[in-house]
């Protein structure tokens, strides 16, 4: 849930191409009222620097980064972040791409090359307490039945942020003795992790987990002769 009337003061953009993060800083600043603006070209780096002080008051995503796949960027800060909303601010902007980036928690979708107005919208309804659509999107009807896609996001999105980089490691083929030793933690933690990661997605095994990863991915979202 967004808390009503928040204040919006400061920003961390997470997207990779320094020009468009300088271009949108000016933009909010202007149109927002944001007066700290601090930008990471890599979801590691945003993870960071949010474990640091101070806070920010809204974290503005780009979905494609060099080190996350699909919305695993998206799940993974909306783990670490609770309460503080994340506008995704993206190229992508296909019907299911902004449908799935709702299902993983986003405050607000805006397509990246909007003109200043629509990023003043958005903002405003962030900061008042509500989401924010982009002109154009049709959500599904809300007694349709999820998708195996949209099944996957929301089970991904229960998971915590430990969780989440221990299941993006399995990804990568990561035994467990290997992630203790990434993450510096005993590997009874790290089997314990892997239990709870699979009771919360409802599988049976880690190739099962890695499936379901992948049906978040961008893969999934875009046509097949995109």
């Amino acid at each position: 849930m967004i808390e009503p009337s928040r204040p919006l003061q400061s920003a961390l953009i997470v997207d990779d191409h320094p020009l468009f993060c300088d271009a949108l800083s000016m933009t909010l600043k202007a149109v927002a009222g944001l007066t700290h603006i601090e930008c990471a070209d890599r979801l590691e780096t945003a993870l960071a620097r949010l474990d640091l002080q101070p806070a920010f008051d809204v974290v503005v995503l780009d979905l494609n980064l060099p080190d996350v796949n699909g919305l695993d960027g998206l799940i993974r800060l909306k783990a670490s972040l609770g309460a503080v909303p994340v506008v995704v601010v993206s190229s992508l902007a296909d019907n299911r791409v902004i449908g799935a980036a709702l299902k993983a928690g986003a405050a607000g979708f805006v397509p990246k090359h909007s003109r200043r107005e629509v990023f003043r919208a958005a903002f405003d309804a962030i900061r008042e307490g509500r989401s924010y659509l982009p002109e154009g999107f049709t959500p599904h009807s809300p007694g349709a039945p999820a998708s195996q896609r949209e099944e996957a996001i929301a089970r991904l999105a229960l998971l915590t942020r430990q969780q989440a980089k221990i299941l993006q490691l399995i990804c990568e083929g990561r035994l467990n003795k290997q992630i203790a030793y990434d993450l510096t933690i005993a590997e009874t933690t790290v089997k314990a992790h892997v239990t709870a990661i699979m009771r919360k997605l409802g599988v049976q095994s880690r190739t099962q987990a890695v499936l379901m990863v992948q049906e978040a991915s961008f893969a999934s979202l875009m046509p097949e002769n995109s």
